[in-house]
């Protein structure tokens, strides 16, 4: 007789201990900066402002390494040049902390000291306004957002999928670091922009402030976690899976798949655009070279790391290779290059699911072995050797 095998069901990742083991380490990373403010440097409990922003920092990486999960793990659009939609957004932002120097800088002018030193007279018109900070914002979601939409409507609709869209995507955001390292575009050229002081009317280096833009990133990084939990959850979700695993097959039954995947994509370009903003104050910086091809293939091994289409996973992947980044750039930094690449060959060759799919393998293998048992008839008692001989 013919026996159909099955593969078990994955188990459930969002689980109760998940939640809480996800509101424990909320908690623990929103009183970091609270010990970094209240707590005296002397004592054993505080927290270094170094540690704060590096912790920040990461934060935004998982806001763009989730944004990326839901391109790539779930609608299966793997795009190489999410890095430019990240810089776009921390320009947006950098712009309006330029203005907002004001007089301090180096030539106490009103021109930031780039443009003073490139011999600009007057700031360009796409600088209009950006003297005001919801103005500012406007842009972070509209710019990488608009950009999207373009390039991805006229992708889409061309049908162009696969490693033809990943080369495309890659050339797009070389083009637009290329654009953006000459000075005549008027964004500070190889130098970006640095040198903040402040930002709504705050000193941008007062722990306070730094702060203030730490929890603000964590608590976007959990609302964007759920938000993404439930859009993939939903109808609307499932029909992304559709176009991932059977786009065919979706097209015959009625459903135009140009629609859901340019707003799945103009979708994870706002976000990472928005995590480009919480990072440049503060990291204090930004140039052309996140827009690099590499950086976007560095965003690819996040999620790759931690297991793409788990939402989770990006999150624990951004941390993981981050923080392999900076103890190795600081102790052996020629070697980081090679450290990963061979994390990338390592992930793809033993862990293709990332390192929650490793998870997922533990406790479904458990699960299997308690179900076994449980259904294993109990085992029959041997009569001893006395009642077997009649005595």
């Amino acid at each position: 007789m013919r026996t159909i095998s099955y593969a078990p069901p994955k188990p459930q990742l969002f689980t109760k201990p998940v939640w809480t083991g996800l509101i424990v380490v909320a908690a623990f990373l929103a009183a970091l900066p609270l010990l970094n403010v209240f707590v005296a440097p002397d004592s054993t409990l505080h927290v270094s402002s170094y540690a704060v922003a590096l912790i920040g920092k990461f934060m935004c990486y998982a806001i763009a390494a989730l944004a990326l999960d839901l391109v790539w793990g779930y609608t299966g659009i793997l795009s190489l040049g999410h890095g430019v939609f990240f810089a776009l957004g921390g320009y947006a932002h950098g712009m309006y902390l330029m203005r907002a120097i004001g007089r301090e800088g180096a030539y106490q002018s009103d021109l930031p000291d780039f443009m003073v030193f490139l011999d600009w007279k007057a700031y360009p018109w796409f600088w209009s306004f950006t003297d005001h900070w919801w103005y500012a914002m406007l842009l972070v979601v509209l710019v990488p957002g608009l950009l999207a939409f373009v390039f991805g409507y006229f992708a889409f609709r061309s049908r162009i999928k696969g490693v033809y869209f990943s080369i495309i995507t890659q050339a797009m955001t070389f083009a637009a670091m290329l654009l953006f390292f000459r000075n005549a575009t008027g964004f500070g050229g190889n130098n970006g922009f640095t040198d903040f002081k402040r930002i709504l009317g705050f000193p941008i280096t007062a722990s306070s402030t730094r702060a203030v833009l730490y929890l603000t990133t964590l608590a976007f990084l959990f609302a964007t976690l759920l938000a993404a939990r439930a859009l993939v959850r939903s109808k609307f979700g499932r029909v992304l899976t559709a176009v991932r695993d059977a786009e065919s097959r979706l097209m015959f039954v009625g459903y135009d798949q140009l629609w859901f995947k340019l707003f799945v994509w103009t979708l994870s370009a706002v976000l990472s655009g928005i995590a480009g903003a919480l990072y440049v104050p503060q990291v204090g910086i930004i140039n052309p070279g996140e827009m690099s091809p590499p950086n976007s293939i560095e965003m690819v091994i996040w999620v790759a790391t931690g297991g793409r289409g788990t939402l989770i996973g990006p999150i624990i992947g951004a941390g993981v290779v981050n923080g392999l980044k900076t103890f190795l750039t600081t102790t052996f930094p020629e070697i980081w290059l090679y450290a990963l690449g061979l994390v990338f060959v390592l992930v793809t060759l033993f862990l293709p699911q990332g390192i929650v799919g490793l998870f997922r393998k533990i406790i479904g293998a458990r699960k299997n072995a308690s179900s076994i048992a449980a259904d294993a008839p109990p085992m029959r008692k041997e009569p001893t050797s006395a009642v077997a001989s009649g005595s």
